[in-house]
């Protein structure tokens, strides 16, 4: 009962967005009584914070190809995998709506990106560990500088991301981690 109504809501604001999403809608959706879900999910903010973080709380691959630059692409890969993808893009609604100013969905939201980061930091740690990467490089911001040419072709210009994004952003990351800019201090 519990996937069914997670995945129900996710399909939910997929469809729908925020804004639009019923209890009764998901109910329907998932083959439950409204009254399940009001037993389990105090209200339906709780009901997609619980969803948005269940579903994008599974271990992401971590690549050790033993190089920084093919980690960095399987990585930036993987986001990309993950975000054009049914869930991924109720996410990005989700987070760019009002909802996001409702404090259980900002604190889903960073949990979620900081459990993203906190699982990638091995990445960098191995890649400093070889000499890849200058031993002051800020983990969460290698990551955020990677991920972001690709969330703003998602978010904002609604342009293609392929191959050649994804190879322009771990050039970027790794461009800004050299030239000291990246550093934890």
């Amino acid at each position: 009962m519990r996937a069914a109504v997670l995945a129900a809501t996710i399909t939910e604001l997929t469809e729908s967005g925020y804004a639009a999403l019923t209890v009764e809608g998901v109910a329907q959706r998932a083959g439950v009584h409204k009254t399940t879900i009001y037993r389990n999910w105090k209200d339906p903010d709780a009901l997609v914070a619980d969803a948005l973080a269940g579903h994008f709380a599974t271990d992401i691959p971590i690549p050790d190809t033993g190089a920084v630059d093919s980690d960095l692409r399987a990585l930036a890969r993987s986001l990309v995998a993950t975000m054009t993808t049914q869930a991924g893009r109720a996410l990005l609604t989700t987070v760019l709506s009002d909802a996001v100013r409702l404090p259980r969905l900002a604190e889903a939201k960073h949990a979620l990106f900081d459990d993203r980061f906190r699982r990638a930091e091995p990445v960098v740690t191995r890649a400093i560990e070889r000499g890849e990467l200058p031993a002051d490089i800020d983990p969460a911001e290698l990551l955020k500088t990677l991920a972001a040419p690709i969330y703003f072709r998602l978010v904002f210009t609604g342009e293609p991301v392929d191959e050649a994004t994804v190879d322009r952003a771990v050039h970027v990351a790794l461009a800004a981690a050299h030239a000291g800019v990246l550093s934890a201090v």
